[in-house]
């Protein structure tokens, strides 16, 4: 472990170097590129900046404890060295954390599509509550949301609606969201008042550049056609919604929130590309799941997550059993909570498994 944190305190003194030649702050990429591989080293670099400070402060106590002291002064040391003891073992528990292998999608921006399930107007309904409570928690986050397609339903919900999510970290945070949510509550148009059960799907897909997925005009089939409202209606006469296909996958991916045609077409190809990198990255996890199935789940949109029960104000989510009754808070956005938890989880398992 120490001769790992060496060597990447190493590397970050070596691009201090760098950030600082003339040519590399001429070089727009070169610039972008050091500066955020040294952000990415900075928190195992402070870290061992400090181990290696709290270690040498250890041995020098050791060392003074080995000579005549007073009581008092004794006392003193020992204190000293129970404390440096307790921060060493602290230190060392973050280090193995910060050493985990880091997803290489955690920075990026996510792509979320959420969609009415089982239940009819009462999923297309808490497919909208799903929206709003990731939009506001966005917004707590200090991030954009940008709407690419909704698909209403004629009592103001959701059957489908896809957005974007812009922000430093989004997906190291929103995959966890990725599966289907159960919500248990007395639907507005139950007129008896009886409790239902119903469910709104949700994937959370990393935004994909152009050379990560590259996909040929050859292969792609674009049609238009005229956007439509609640329930099918049309909204306008002109043919700016767009349909891409990709042909060799058979993947579809439609947009019609843009005002143009050019605008809604870039954007579908934009959810066309990380449906295309989720199903070859759900291809690659389906060979080794056996050994490798993570404790926060697959992020199969079919695996059930979490249940949100209105009548008892009640959240669970059933990959890492925590359950909060503050179910008020969370639909308003406040999910840090079982984002932390399950990030935790997720970096247990991973030790567990010794990666």
């Amino acid at each position: 472990m120490l001769d790992r944190l060496q060597s990447l305190a190493d590397r970050y003194d070596k691009l201090s170097e760098l950030l600082c030649d003339p040519n590399v702050a001429s070089d727009t990429k070169k610039l972008r590129d050091y500066s955020k591989e040294q952000s990415d080293l900075q928190p195992s670099y402070e870290a061992f900046t400090e181990y290696r400070t709290v270690m040498e402060e250890l041995d020098a106590a050791k060392a003074m404890q080995a000579e005549k002291l007073d009581d008092e002064m004794r006392d003193m040391v020992k204190m000293e060295i129970e404390e440096l003891t307790t921060r060493q073992a602290q230190l060392e528990e973050r280090i193995h954390v910060l050493l985990l292998p880091k997803d290489p999608n955690d920075d990026k921006n996510v792509i979320v599509e959420i969609r009415g399930a089982a239940g009819g107007d009462e999923a297309a309904l808490f497919a909208a509550d799903l929206y709003r409570m990731y939009t506001r928690y966005a917004d707590n986050q200090g991030w954009r949301v940008d709407v690419m397609d909704v698909n209403s339903s004629d009592l103001g919900g959701f059957k489908e609606v896809i957005f974007m999510i812009n922000g430093q970290g989004a997906y190291s945070k929103m995959k966890f969201e990725s599966g289907a949510h159960r919500v248990q509550r007395i639907p507005t148009t139950e007129s008896g008042g009886r409790i239902h059960t119903s469910t709104s799907t949700v994937a959370v897909m990393p935004e994909v550049e152009d050379f990560d997925i590259e996909i040929h005009d050859k292969d792609i089939r674009v049609d238009t056609f005229c956007s439509s409202g609640a329930g099918g209606q049309s909204v306008n006469t002109t043919k700016s919604a767009v349909r891409v296909t990709h042909i060799p996958t058979g993947i579809v991916a439609t947009c019609q929130d843009g005002k143009s045609q050019n605008s809604n077409k870039d954007k579908a190809l934009q959810v066309l590309r990380a449906r295309i990198f989720d199903m070859k990255r759900q291809e690659e996890e389906a060979k080794y799941a056996g050994e490798r199935k993570s404790k926060v789940g697959t992020g199969d949109r079919s695996e059930r997550i979490r249940t949100y029960n209105f009548p008892q104000s009640r959240v669970t989510d059933h990959r890492i059993g925590l359950t909060v009754h503050k179910l008020d808070q969370i639909m308003n956005g406040e999910i840090e909570e079982f984002i932390s938890a399950l990030t935790i989880a997720e970096q247990a398992d991973m030790m567990d498994r010794g990666e």
